[in-house]
């Protein structure tokens, strides 16, 4: 069985308060444009995590599954509501093959870069494109590398800074590998975190996508699906699986 990596149960516990971005807005913006884009088929999801997307996604209606690497995340997945009723494949999400096929698999929340080679990350969009009926979508939301922030030569960049956490990005633009690097204080103690990631452009997306057979049909700033510009922090991609 293969562990939980990155995000074990000390991870898990606390994921949603500390990383997950469970602000009721946003996930209801996000369950909407899902909900459009599966378009009443099944959907999906790649690093299901502990649920924070998939199941308001299936308190709509939406028939969801789900690959997930750490059994820790999936077991918070199951604490809460419906929790049980969804079902979760432990697995890499580069190979790990699901019974379907699905209208929608959907990737948020940057997970893409966990993937940190681009063997790896090509090899996910294979395996969404392979879930996908004719006609299908595949759905990445992710940050666009702000390196246009860092001055000429720096490596990192803070992102937190607060009386009980403090974080850095550290950045190597030679291989577009990144660290997110996190102290916590908590009565008294402190806990660190440092978790690799490896950083894309959206053309170098879309070029996984064409190698895997899918094609771009929409690309936004946001899940309020706002136009996507030079200033966009960050991207939600769709890529559809031509009808046969």
């Amino acid at each position: 069985m293969q562990d939980d990596g990155f995000f074990d149960e000390s991870v898990a516990r606390t994921y949603d308060r500390d990383h997950g971005s469970t602000d009721p807005a946003l996930v209801e913006l996000t369950v909407d444009a899902l909900c459009d884009l599966a378009d009443g088929g099944p959907a999906l999801e790649f690093a299901i995590g502990t649920g924070r997307i998939a199941l308001p996604l299936a308190d709509r209606g939406v028939t969801v599954k789900g690959i997930e690497l750490s059994k820790a995340m999936v077991a918070e997945l199951r604490k809460k509501p419906n929790g049980a009723l969804v079902d979760v494949t432990i697995g890499d999400m580069t190979t790990t093959r699901v019974e379907g096929p699905f209208s929608l698999v959907f990737l948020v929340f940057n997970s893409i870069d966990n993937l940190t080679s681009q063997e790896a990350q090509t090899a996910c969009f294979i395996n969404a494109a392979a879930h996908l009926n004719p006609g299908g979508r595949f759905v990445i939301e992710t940050l666009i590398p702000p390196l246009q922030k860092l001055p000429f030569g720096e490596t990192r960049r803070a992102f937190a800074c607060s009386d009980d956490h403090w974080g850095t990005d550290v950045f190597d633009v030679a291989t577009q590998q990144y660290s997110s690097n996190h102290i916590w204080v908590k009565g008294g103690s402190h806990a660190r975190l440092s978790i690799p990631f490896r950083y894309t452009w959206p053309a170098e997306l879309d070029l996984m996508a064409r190698i895997a057979g899918l094609e771009l049909e929409f690309r936004w700033s946001d899940w309020r699906r706002s136009p996507f510009t030079s200033l966009s922090e960050k991207h939600v991609s769709v890529w559809r699986k031509p009808r046969a």
